[in-house]
């Protein structure tokens, strides 16, 4: 194959924004910053809406505790996923997340768990707060892609494309821009369709399968020109030499939204089950804030 010269030039931007001293700031936290405080702004936002159930307080509540379940369980699941063997030799390894090396299925899994967790605290339900979650989590996937990206990490395959580009980590081929076909599938597409199909009353758990839905469907796409890791098998492919552990983890998050979208609609009737559950969370949120003033005045007495 003749490879044509790469019409796109890397920018090859230092992964160190700047320096507070001895301790580098790294674009890859920044990324990270900006999702969580990118969401909280939306949240905030959606919050203030009349008829919305939520206060600006438990938004805020619901953002720390999303991030948790990012954090760990992206570490987490990456390590489990992907770099078992080098956690193995080198279990400080995990702590370096400045590194790169974050998955988005474990990030996935640790904010189910975070979500179960705030749910109780406040008396929501699960699919409650994932409906109310779902829109907001693509812009942490954008600004996470864009990390990847300035870390010239995650790369895709070799290609003749006349965007193509030579990634400094990547050989002197050029290649697939596979994180900014993530950014704009899984970022800006996604969000857009969230954010608008949320924006009228839906079904219960109709918006959480819509995400879970387009998500695993766009990842899975994207996957057949992304770099597989070639660790993970004969050349990176752990079936059929073309099935990658991105995609066996995102075909499972395809067939769970089309389930939730199909159920929601087959068991609920149509937009009244979003309007009860706005109605029966409102009321909770108008408890909670009624709860806080009567503790708020004990403690001045």
């Amino acid at each position: 194959m003749i490879h044509l010269p790469p019409m796109l030039t890397f920018p090859n931007i230092d992964p160190v924004a700047f320096h507070l001293g001895p301790v580098k700031v790294h674009w890859y936290g920044l990324m990270y910053l900006f999702g969580f405080a990118g969401a909280w702004w939306l949240g905030v936002k959606r919050a203030r809406q009349t008829g919305s159930g939520w206060t600006e307080d438990q938004v805020s509540d619901m953002i720390f505790y999303g991030a948790m379940g990012v954090v760990l369980g992206g570490r987490i699941g990456y390590t489990l996923f992907y770099s078992l063997d080098k956690f193995l030799a080198d279990p400080i390894m995990i702590l370096r997340v400045w590194e790169g090396g974050m998955s988005f299925h474990g990030g996935f899994l640790g904010v189910l768990v975070a979500m179960t967790l705030l749910k109780k605290k406040q008396q929501r339900s699960f699919f409650g707060i994932m409906d109310f979650v779902s829109p907001l989590v693509p812009i942490g996937l954008a600004t996470g892609r864009m990390g990847n990206f300035i870390n010239g990490e995650l790369w895709g395959r070799t290609t003749d494309v006349p965007w193509a580009m030579v990634f400094p980590s990547g050989g002197s081929q050029p290649r697939h821009p596979s994180q900014l076909y993530e950014f704009f599938l899984e970022g800006i597409i996604l969000f857009l369709i969230l954010w608008f199909y949320s924006a009228k009353p839906r079904p219960v758990m109709a918006v959480s399968g819509m995400f879970s839905l387009f998500y695993g469907l766009f990842r899975f796409l994207v996957e057949f020109v992304r770099q597989p890791d070639a660790h993970m098998g004969e050349g990176g492919f752990i079936a059929f030499s073309w099935l990658t552990t991105g995609q066996l983890l995102s075909f499972p998050m395809i067939l769970l939204g089309a389930g939730l979208i199909v159920w929601a609609y087959k068991h609920n009737d149509g937009h009244s089950a979003t309007a009860s559950v706005t109605q029966t969370e409102e009321k909770s949120a108008q408890q909670a804030a009624k709860n806080q003033g009567q503790q708020g005045k004990r403690g001045s007495h």
